[in-house]
């Protein structure tokens, strides 16, 4: 693989949320194996000059479902899972067009897709996935309509969840998805939008079954990551060792104490609720189901102005469906009258290395990480729009040490 070196370059401390000029950075073998602000030796670098550019880490969107090509969640569990596959890569380029060289994705993606991926089968960010997420009966991931009377049973369609119920179930659930190689699993522990027979409000698995998954995750290094709306489902989650809460729109006060306490991360995605309430039926979206939008949209302003008030910390996270995908970035506008730009872009960089229990490998402009990188026209510590701007803004896009984009 080519040494690439970059010089001159104005690198985003994304740790400290400053700007460290004309440094040289140099990328082998897929890692970032030198950074300086000295001249560095290599006749056989391939010499980038980035003077007046801005050099920082790959984007990380915390909360994916790259499978879900549609909205329409009853629907997408009846599709072929190679058309889904396929059409997903449309969906994975467009991100790492947008500058996401990483995705956590929440439920959707395998094994398979990670590894089409990783071997440049398809381009797209590197994923990493939870196969299906965990979901009781009559959960967020059960999509059977209230006149069903049977269930399959089968996980291997195209859909983004699995239904289990007890903690052996559980329990085997959670070791299935770590045997195929998930690295968190999704727990579905309250209620949501998208399912068409529970309420936003309500809690989902017991105590003793969400012990279950923390243990098998936590046996397994990995991590848990916990779809929940209310403070009643947040707050019983937290203790129990659950790292990351995905939308948390209905938290309150006593939600962020438990976050700052147990060292654990908040994934607000507005974006998808913005989307939603805009495009949602047009896009697919039933529209009984679309109308639960508003029991969360504006409460997901607040609960963000909460968290930030007290220092909870945060990770990008979008949650966007089918076409309104193409609203990824829009994340940053939401944020960014609330979360101050440097907090906004470690959200998106270095929390999530944090939150995932992988610090140091990628987030971050520093030997030993991944050599994800983009280069931007101006800096977004002064704009967070800079962020925003792909077509204007991103000159170059690099994951792993390979160019996707150079348009220096």
């Amino acid at each position: 693989m080519t040494t690439t070196r970059f010089i001159n370059a104005n690198v985003i401390d994304t740790r400290n949320g400053k700007v460290l000029a004309n440094q040289q950075v140099r990328i082998q073998d897929g890692r970032i194996v030198d950074v300086s602000d000295s001249p560095l030796e290599g006749s056989d670098d391939h010499v980038i000059d980035i003077q007046g550019y801005f050099l920082m880490p790959g984007l990380v969107d915390s909360h994916v479902h790259v499978t879900a090509i549609t909205p329409n969640f009853a629907l997408l569990e009846t599709l072929s899972p190679f058309y889904v596959g396929a059409k997903s890569s449309e969906l994975l380029e467009a991100m790492l067009m947008r500058g996401f060289t990483t995705v956590r994705d929440a439920g959707g993606a395998d094994y398979g897709l990670a590894k089409a991926v990783d071997e440049g089968a398809l381009v797209g960010p590197r994923i990493m996935y939870a196969g299906n997420a965990l979901s009781q009966t009559g959960g967020h991931a059960d999509m059977r309509g209230p006149g069903q009377q049977t269930f399959e049973g089968c996980f291997c369609c195209a859909g983004l969840g699995r239904v289990c119920d007890g903690v052996s179930e559980v329990r085997r659930a959670a070791r299935d998805e770590i045997r195929k190689g998930a690295t968190q699993i999704k727990i579905m522990a309250s209620g949501g939008v998208s399912s068409p027979t529970d309420r936003i409000d309500s809690t989902q698995f017991s105590l003793e079954e969400i012990d279950a998954i923390v243990e098998e995750a936590t046996a397994a290094n990995i991590h848990t990551m916990a779809h929940a709306y209310t403070a009643r489902a947040i707050n019983r989650l937290i203790p129990r060792g659950v790292k990351t809460i995905e939308h948390g729109n209905l938290m309150d006060e006593e939600s962020c104490r438990l976050f700052l306490e147990y060292d654990a991360y908040l994934t607000p995605t507005l974006c998808t609720y913005d989307a939603l309430a805009k495009e949602g039926v047009e896009a697919g979206m039933a529209e009984h189901l679309q109308r639960k939008v508003y029991d969360v949209l504006d409460a997901g302003g607040k609960a963000l102005e909460m968290a930030q008030r007290h220092g909870v910390k945060m990770l990008y996270g979008s949650d966007l469906l089918g076409r309104m995908q193409r609203h990824q970035l829009n994340e940053f506008n939401l944020r960014k009258d609330v979360v101050p730009t440097d907090e906004l872009i470690r959200a998106a960089t270095s929390h999530a290395a944090d939150a995932y229990g992988h610090t140091g490998d990628f987030g971050e402009i520093i030997p030993g990480a991944r050599g994800d990188v983009i280069v931007l026209q101006n800096n977004p510590l002064d704009d967070i729009n800079v962020l925003t701007q792909p077509d204007e803004q991103l000159m170059l896009i690099m994951k792993g040490g390979v160019a996707y984009k150079n348009v220096l």
